[in-house]
């Protein structure tokens, strides 16, 4: 293993409350001594070898001389000698009359120079786990601390705030997500306690409270896919809506929507977003069960959007029970003429831990459908979300023999649904924010 530019002064180890001078520390690195006429030349032909350091330039003054030439500092462990130049370097320096050998320049580490992770591992204990990964929500850096990091909990946030300039608050999840509102407790580790957040997604804008709802950034590409098959003058139901970054993309993009979301939080940030976006008229909301919802607007809706032209989406992006959800289609339109054109295309998400996620997610679909999707469906994998477990979005065309057949023609799954809220609501011109 390459040895290490940095070797933290054993004082900083099991370090609780950040003490940033503690992590001084001078080096010895390589240098040349380059005339000060060739110099942006050289740094060109040489920036493979030069020292990258946070907030430390790799050009200094030359103490040695009157101003003629500048010392150009290199990455001791890429050069150690003068022959570990590659031939194409050493050329160079001949070009430009540049004398290859080396003197040695000390310089002083601090803080500033230090990636988050090399003062992370200097603090930890040593053999744990050291973790400087975070989710970007905004101004937010959102973590996901282990029980061993949690000592260190706020001198972590410190750090990852000080080399993250852009971040001015970060937080802790303690505890998992609740499947109804879809958001979790958190606590702020460092910086001001804003929980307000504005993202940009895919040339879209959001805000919302980020300690009340859910967003996961790590979803964009997936909303990108999914809204790419959206096209002007379809229709899309979103039963699961959250703060609207499937909605609202597909608006843009000239669909009617048709957006839900049980959590009121959720549904007043999308309330916001529609406004915010500028398609008002292209987005009514509703504050339901997702349930309630595919049974009442979408019920509502749907004949006649099946004898139109535009197609027709329903996107269930609530993966940790969406599936258990389709039962809600189970002759939904029974008391209608059954018809084979425009049905409904649909896009469920759900969790798998299962050896064979793809075959777990379909069989798991057509038990709530009462109605095999075997050979009928395509299923995605989105992402991985934990050791063993996948996201995977089932698309299928929702079947007539679903749609338009007895509900009570196989046996209704139990009921898994989202608590009706104490008060529910439709809200299609009325902006809250």
């Amino acid at each position: 293993m390459e040895p290490k530019l940095y070797q933290p002064p054993p004082g900083v180890r099991g370090m609780t409350s950040l003490d940033k001078e503690a992590f001084t520390q001078s080096i010895s690195v390589p240098a040349l001594r380059v005339p000060t006429s060739v110099l942006n030349k050289v740094i060109k032909s040489l920036k493979k070898c030069a020292l990258q350091r946070p907030g430390l330039s790799r050009v200094v003054q030359d103490t040695e001389d009157s101003g003629d030439f500048r010392l150009f500092l290199l990455d001791p462990h890429r050069i150690s000698s003068k022959s570990s130049f590659s031939e194409a370097e050493a050329e160079a320096l001949r070009a430009f009359g540049v004398d290859d050998e080396l003197v040695s320049h000390e310089l002083q580490l601090t803080y500033d120079n230090l990636k988050s992770e090399e003062v992370l591992e200097a603090v930890l204990p040593q053999g744990q786990d050291v973790t400087s990964g975070f989710s970007r929500v905004g101004h937010i850096a959102h973590m996901n601390l282990r029980e061993h990091q949690l000592p260190y909990k706020n001198l972590i946030g410190q750090v990852i705030m000080d080399k993250n300039p852009s971040v001015t608050c970060v937080v802790n999840k303690t505890n998992t997500i609740d499947s109804t509102y879809r958001n979790f407790k958190m606590e702020v580790l460092a910086g001001e306690e804003n929980m307000v957040a504005k993202v940009k997604e895919n040339g879209v804008t959001y805000e919302f409270d980020f300690s009340r709802v859910y967003w996961n950034s790590r979803l964009s590409t997936e909303h990108q896919r999914v809204v790419e098959l959206v096209k002007r003058g379809d229709t899309v139901f979103d039963v699961f809506a959250g703060v609207g970054p499937f909605a609202i993309p597909a608006a843009r993009s000239g669909a009617t929507v048709f957006a839900n979301d049980l959590n009121p939080e959720s549904h007043r940030w999308l309330q916001h977003n529609r406004k915010l976006n500028k398609v008002e008229s292209k987005v009514q909301t509703f504050n339901l069960d997702g349930r309630a919802f595919i049974q009442g607007p979408v019920k509502q809706e749907l004949p006649a959007l099946l004898k139109g032209k535009g197609s027709v989406h329903v996107v269930m992006n609530l993966p940790a029970l969406a599936l258990e959800f389709l039962d809600a289609f189970r002759g939904l339109l029974q008391e209608q003429a059954p018809c084979d054109d425009h049905l409904p295309t649909v896009y469920c998400y759900g969790f798998s831990k299962d050896d064979d996620p793809e075959t777990d997610v379909v069989r798991r679909a057509s038990h709530s459908l009462g109605f095999s999707l075997e050979n009928r469906c395509s299923v995605h994998f989105v992402r991985n979300v934990a050791p063993n477990k996948d996201m995977m979005c089932v698309r299928f065309t929702l079947p007539k023999e679903v749609l338009f057949g007895s509900s009570s023609s196989s046996e209704q799954t139990e009921s898994s649904g989202e608590p009706v809220p104490k008060r529910q609501k439709c809200e299609e011109t009325t902006d809250s924010t």
